[in-house]
């Protein structure tokens, strides 16, 4: 794995309302956890690390293939590497880029708190530009879902499209259960046993033990990365209904983020252009659980978009 840029290690970013690692031991114990579930992934053709003006983005570029590429964006406390299962189908099709989000466990650094969701589409559009990206679809789960709606909602020029898996205070209201999981990444001293078992239950009893790479790459940036995002907003039936690019949404029936039947009624009614799925044996963890079939249904999704010649 390449050099990154220093990584925000210590108490003084504390002050600056900054994500950072707790010390440079955590850090240490997050970069080996890292590299393992990297490891795991096919080699990237390119890696980068992108300058905005809230921080360096660290980049992956997959496959070279033509067509607008697909950028992935991941869950919370996740980052690449959650994406394993997806990145060999996905990259037979098209060329793929991966982000590990600011302000999240990962090798990106924010230099910049985040004051609203405004801010965190901000630097999505900026990471774009400087990618040169002119035409892209976005691809979110849970959270990294959130922040491809309000990149769409907000900034919506270079975005061909977006889709969304099982995405995060969207179309649902986040549920007391999510708070519970929460308590895994912010109380100090938390139970490491207690945590994999928080991870299992909003996977839908997935493995989540040491020998699970991702699982435990996603385990040791709750227990060693402290972040300091604003609050996931939920959007109002306008800002939804004000979407214009095509969205896909899959609503998985076992999640337990949000009432997945509301989740879907309300997608459905208010998405101007949108195709809204309720996968009914799927968790929260949907792209992992069933990694070809949303290849498939995403990739088809894309295609006929292309191929019908729209434009944000």
């Amino acid at each position: 794995m390449n050099d990154i840029v220093e990584p925000n290690i210590g108490a003084a970013f504390r002050r600056r309302r900054l994500g950072h690692f707790r010390d440079a031991s955590a850090f240490a114990r997050y970069r080996n956890a890292y590299d393992r579930a990297m490891a795991e992934l096919p080699e990237p053709d390119q890696i980068q690390d992108v300058a905005t003006r809230f921080g360096t983005v660290r980049v992956y570029r997959f496959g070279t293939g033509d067509g607008a590429p697909l950028l992935l964006l991941p869950g919370r406390t996740a980052s690449t590497p959650m994406w394993e299962s997806n990145l060999i189908g996905l990259t037979a099709h098209r060329p793929v880029y991966t982000v590990d989000l600011l302000g999240e466990p990962g090798l990106s650094v924010q230099t910049r708190a985040f004051a609203s969701a405004a801010d965190q589409a901000d630097w999505l559009a900026e990471l774009l530009a400087r990618l040169g990206l002119d035409r892209v679809h976005l691809v979110g789960v849970s959270i990294g879902g959130w922040s491809a709606f309000h990149l769409a909602l907000r900034a919506p020029e270079k975005i061909a499209s977006v889709s969304l898996l099982d995405p995060a205070s969207l179309f649902g209201r986040i549920t007391w259960k999510v708070v519970v999981v929460s308590l895994g990444s912010v109380v100090p001293f938390f139970p490491e046993s207690w945590r994999r078992r928080l991870l299992s239950w909003i996977s839908g009893g997935a493995d989540a033990s040491d020998d699970e790479p991702v699982a435990n790459l996603i385990s040791a940036g709750m227990r060693d990365f402290t972040a300091f995002l604003p609050p996931p907003t939920y959007p109002t039936d306008d800002q939804v209904a004000g979407v214009g690019v095509p969205v896909l949404a899959l609503i998985a029936g076992r999640s337990i983020i949000h009432d997945p039947r509301k989740a879907t009624l309300r997608a459905r009614r208010l998405l101007a252009r949108g195709a809204v799925e309720l996968w009914p044996d799927a968790s929260h963890a949907i792209n992992g659980e069933f990694p070809e079939r949303v290849n498939a249904r995403v990739l088809t999704f894309v295609d006929e978009i292309d191929r019908a010649g729209d434009t944000p």
